[in-house]
């Protein structure tokens, strides 16, 4: 597949009428590439090995539709070497053989190779490791295309050996550019009115090889007066998100969901739920999210949370999509807008560091159960203070290990429902030591 982002001008490239627009808008040089000059100007990474006349082997990561399998050709050109192209989805270790092999011979009449490896991501873990050597031994300097991140997908031996470099979505004047290019090889303008155009380029959603290919939709058709946005999105489909659901994007996007949330913004929030629920997202992973942040971030400063994120997962089993999406915005509201305390989850951790590190201590034998004559003859349950029949019932009995004593674990936050928790653990903390003073 090839990333077509830039242009060359008109009348530059020596194709037929019949030739596809983005074929037509095939760039040339680095010069002529849109939205990447934090890599390709004098300045930028690829700029300098330009200059140098000398590439290192480098990961391009970048969503698609901007640029990689253009950069890589334009940087064999650059720097005159041989240039080798597969794509991982489609080859396997007999084909890298074969392109091992031919960079070999290659290299004997001193003719080095630039191999680009698109979707690279898609070999297996053995396959990325066949490129180790002939990477380290200068046989080829490796160039492979991404979308996914390479930390997760890309063994660490190969990411030692390369650079990563990573490509921006496309912009809007870097995708306004490239429709102006297309009109300057089309002789004509686009029949869109302006916010139609603007349109256009939202509906890509920063690839440039879509928006090519929804102006090549346009260039071919008559009409007597230029669309306006609606009538465009009659004629035109609305490019999906880029969104796997096992994959960066989908961890992002919760991510930036649970953080809008913590950080108490509704509005933030309901914009990433839509995000997801939108490109497809699964409701009931959503909804397990959220039912983990009640507790996690809010716990008893508002007991309610938990309440309405189990409602709302019970109102989207009932209802199903699209209806019982709105119970999931509900709870996604209700937990951006109450009191929040990680005072429940603090307290987990501590406790489970405890236990972990007490091992098998005993409790005080007045809490311990005594099912039997023996284990009452041994003193199990003696001197049990039984709470309700205590005055403000509430004993200030001790029920902690010999061996390990009393324990904080538990600290409520001053928001909330727990400002009112913490005034009864306060409370109750001065009756026990009244009734425990000498």
């Amino acid at each position: 597949m090839t990333d077509l982002f830039a242009a060359a001008l008109p009348g530059e490239l020596p194709h037929g009428d019949t030739a596809p627009l983005a074929d037509l808008l095939r760039p040339t040089s680095l010069g002529e590439v849109v939205g990447q000059d934090h890599l390709t100007s004098p300045e930028g990474a690829i700029g300098r090995m330009v200059s140098a006349g000398k590439l290192a082997s480098m990961i391009l990561w970048g969503p698609p539709g901007t640029g990689k399998t253009t950069i890589a050709r334009l940087l064999a050109d650059a720097v005159g070497l041989r240039f080798e192209s597969i794509s991982a989805v489609f080859s396997g270790v007999a084909d890298l053989k074969r392109v091992f092999a031919a960079a070999r011979e290659a290299a004997k009449l001193g003719q080095r190779t630039l191999l680009f490896v698109d979707e690279i991501h898609r070999f297996n873990r053995a396959q990325q490791d066949g490129f180790l050597p002939y990477v380290e031994d200068g046989t080829i300097t490796l160039i492979g295309a991404t979308t996914e991140n390479p930390s997760f997908e890309l063994n660490a031996a190969l990411l030692s050996r390369a650079q990563v470099l990573v490509l921006h979505r496309l912009d809007a004047a870097a995708l306004d550019e490239l429709l102006h290019r297309a009109e300057r090889v089309e002789e004509r303008s686009l029949p869109l009115t302006a916010d139609a155009r603007t349109a256009l380029i939202a509906s890509a959603d920063g690839d440039g090889r879509f928006l090519l290919n929804q102006a090549e939709t346009l260039f071919s058709i008559t009409i007597a007066e230029p669309f306006d946005p609606a009538a465009l999105s009659a004629l035109l489909h609305r490019r999906m998100p880029v969104y796997d659901k096992d994959r960066e994007g989908h961890y992002n996007l919760i991510s930036a969901l649970h953080k809008s949330l913590r950080g108490s913004d509704p509005q933030a929030a309901l914009y990433y739920l839509a995000r997801m629920l939108v490109a497809g997202e699964e409701p009931l992973y959503v909804l397990r999210r959220l039912v983990r942040f009640a507790s996690e971030d809010i716990g008893l400063a508002d007991p309610q949370a938990l309440i309405q994120c189990l409602a709302a997962k019970d109102a989207y089993d009932f209802l199903g999509s699209p209806e019982g999406e709105l119970a999931i915005v509900q709870a996604c509201l209700y937990l951006a807008t109450a009191p929040k305390s990680n005072a429940a989850y603090a307290a987990q951790k501590a406790a489970w560091r405890s236990a972990k590190d007490t091992g098998s201590l005993m409790p005080p034998m007045t809490i311990v159960n005594a099912p039997t004559k023996l284990m009452k003859t041994l003193g199990y349950g003696k001197g049990y203070a039984y709470d309700p029949d205590t005055p403000d019932g509430f004993s200030g009995a001790n029920y902690w290990p010999d061996g390990l004593g009393a324990q904080d674990y538990y600290t409520p936050s001053p928001r909330g429902f727990e400002a009112k928790i913490a005034e009864r653990m306060a409370h109750w903390d001065r009756l026990r030591g009244e009734r425990n003073s000498p």
